[in-house]
């Protein structure tokens, strides 16, 4: 066999390789994003918080975030975005006013950015849950 078609067999090989590395990444990707849509939040009973900061995290790939969630008074007073990993998601972060409006988590998700939006609710659940303990 000579040397050209060598490396075009090498070369179809390594390019058969990438393209299922690619498909089965895209079926992670995509069952990973369903979960992601069936994902409940659960609305955390704010008046048996104690006052204090809380972090929270919460990731679903390719998605995730990380929060600070301050309690004065059993009230939400502060939600800081520590992180946000997100490819078209960051009108998500919008979210975190709509919480603290109505100091609850039962928000409608920001459109075009719903999986950000509950990966995001998801971390403040898991913040506020640190508070009722």
């Amino acid at each position: 066999m000579s040397k050209t078609k060598k490396v075009l067999v090498f070369l179809a090989i390594i390019l058969v390789i990438a393209v299922a590395g690619f498909s089965i990444s895209l079926k992670a990707i995509e069952k990973n994003l369903n979960e992601l849509a069936n994902t409940r939040i659960v609305d955390v009973d704010i008046s048996k918080s104690i006052d204090g900061v809380y972090t929270g995290s919460y990731e679903q790939f390719p998605v995730s975030a990380e929060v600070k969630v301050t309690i004065e008074n059993q009230k939400i007073t502060e939600i800081e975005l520590i992180k946000h990993v997100t490819g078209k998601g960051a009108a998500a972060e919008a979210i975190t006013g709509k919480v603290i409006e109505t100091q609850s988590l039962d928000v409608d998700s920001i459109s075009g950015a719903t999986y950000s939006s509950k990966v995001i609710l998801k971390a403040i659940q898991n913040a506020l849950e640190k508070s009722n303990q």
